[in-house]
C-alpha cells in the first residue's frame, strides 16, 4: 500500500515582482513578473526539479521560499517536522525576527550554482563550514571542530582540508564545501541551484550521487533546479516546468519524459542530445525570442511562440488541470499535444 505524500512546502499564488524605475526620481513605471502567481507542492522527502529556459524564475522561486528574497503576493506554507502535527508556518508574512525565533533558518537552506562566489575565499574551510553552526548553536571549540570534521566527512573530506582555502580545491571539491555547509545546521529543505552545472560531467555525476546519499540518509528534501533534462532526469522523483513565471507543467520525471502534455515540455525535450546512432523525431524550434516578464502576453503566455495556438489560447488564460494521476499542466491542448508533436515534428 502507498504511503499518502505529505507536503513540507505549499507554495500558493505566489508572486515577486521586482520595480522597474526611471528617471531622476526613480520612479517605478512597471515591474519584472519574475513569479506571476505559483501553486506547487513539495513533498517530505523527494527532490523536485524545476526546469525551464534561463529567466523563467526558476532560482527566484527557490530563493523566495528561503526567503533570501521577499515575495510580493502568496503564502509560502511550511510545515516543520519537529513541530505539532498541526503546525503551519506561513514564511511570506514573517518578518526576519520571527524568521530566527522559528528556527526557519536553520532549516531551509541553499546550495548555490557557483561555489566560487558563493565560498568566502578569506576563510579557511573549518571557518566556512563552522560559521552557520556558530548562528545556530552554542558549542565548545574541541565539540565545534569535531562537528566540522563530521559534516566533512559526509561529503567525502577529511581533516587534511580543514585549514586551506577555497582556491586551493578543484570545482567538484568546492561544491562538497557548499553542501557540507548547507546540511551543518540540521536543515530538512535544500534548494539546489544548478549545483553541477559548473563542473565536469564525471564530477557531475558523483556530486549527484552525494546529494542523493545524503537525501536518504538525513531525510532531506530536495528543490533541483536546473536547465539541464538528464541531469533532473537522474535525480527527480518529479518535475515542474516553468515558463514566463509560470508552472506550466508538473508530474512525476518518467510521465514527463514519455507523456508530456504541454507544447513547451515537448520543446525542451527535443533539444536534449542523443546519440547520432539512435534514431529520434525532428527538434522543436521555437519562433520568437522569450517575451519580456515586464510586460508579459495576455491569456497564455506560451501563445506567441506555441506552433499549435489556437484563437482560445489568445484569449482565455489555461486553469492547471490533473490529466492523469499527479500529472497537471495548463494548456487548452493538452489532450491532443502529443499526437499534434508526432504529426508535425515526427
Amino acid at each position: 500500500m502507498t504511503r499518502p505524500h505529505v507536503n513540507l512546502i505549499e507554495l500558493r499564488g505566489l508572486k515577486k515582482h521586482y520595480p522597474v524605475k526611471a528617471g531622476v526620481f526613480r520612479h517605478a513605471v512597471g515591474a519584472v513578473r519574475a513569479l506571476d502567481g505559483i501553486d506547487l507542492d513539495i513533498h517530505r522527502g523527494e527532490c523536485l526539479g524545476l526546469v525551464g529556459e534561463s529567466g523563467c524564475g526558476k532560482t527566484t522561486t527557490g530563493k523566495a521560499i528561503i526567503r533570501l528574497h521577499a515575495p510580493t503576493a502568496g503564502q509560502i506554507l511550511y510545515r516543520p517536522r519537529n513541530g505539532a502535527t498541526d503546525t503551519t508556518l506561513d514564511l511570506a508574512v514573517m518578518s526576519r525576527h520571527e524568521l530566527k525565533r522559528q528556527g526557519v533558518r536553520g532549516k531551509l537552506q541553499m546550495v548555490f550554482q557557483d561555489p566560487t562566489t558563493s565560498l568566502n575565499p578569506r576563510m579557511l574551510v573549518k571557518h566556512i563550514v563552522a560559521e552557520p553552526i556558530r548562528a545556530q548553536e552554542r558549542l565548545g571549540s574541541r565539540a565545534l571542530e569535531d562537528r566540522v570534521l563530521e559534516l566533512l566527512a559526509m561529503v567525502g573530506m577529511t581533516r587534511d582540508h580543514l585549514l586551506r582555502y577555497p582556491h586551493e580545491f578543484s570545482g567538484g571539491q568546492r561544491q562538497r564545501i557548499a553542501v557540507a555547509r548547507a546540511i551543518a545546521t540540521h536543515p530538512e529543505f535544500l534548494v539546489l541551484d544548478e549545483p553541477t552545472s559548473a563542473l565536469d560531467v564525471s564530477v557531475q555525476a558523483q556530486i549527484l550521487n552525494l546529494l542523493e546519499e545524503l537525501r536518504q540518509r538525513l531525510g532531506l528534501t530536495y528543490l533541483f533546479v536546473t536547465h539541464h533534462l538528464l541531469v533532473v532526469k537522474y535525480i527527480s522523483s518529479r518535475l515542474a516546468v516553468m515558463y514566463l513565471g509560470k508552472v506550466v507543467e508538473l508530474a512525476p520525471t518518467g510521465a514527463v519524459f514519455s507523456h508530456a502534455r504541454h507544447p513547451y515540455t515537448h520543446a525542451l525535450l527535443s533539444g536534449i542530445p542523443v546519440p547520432a546512432t539512435r534514431p529520434r523525431g525532428g527538434r522543436i524550434v521555437l519562433s520568437g525570442d522569450v517575451p519580456s516578464p515586464v510586460n508579459p502576453p495576455a491569456a497564455c503566455r506560451f501563445h506567441t511562440r506555441c506552433p499549435f495556438a489556437l484563437n482560445i489560447c489568445r484569449e482565455m488564460e489555461p486553469a492547471m488541470a490533473e490529466v492523469a494521476a499527479g500529472h497537471w499542466v495548463a494548456c487548452h491542448r493538452h489532450a491532443e499535444v502529443e499526437r499534434l508533436v508526432k504529426d508535425q515534428f515526427g
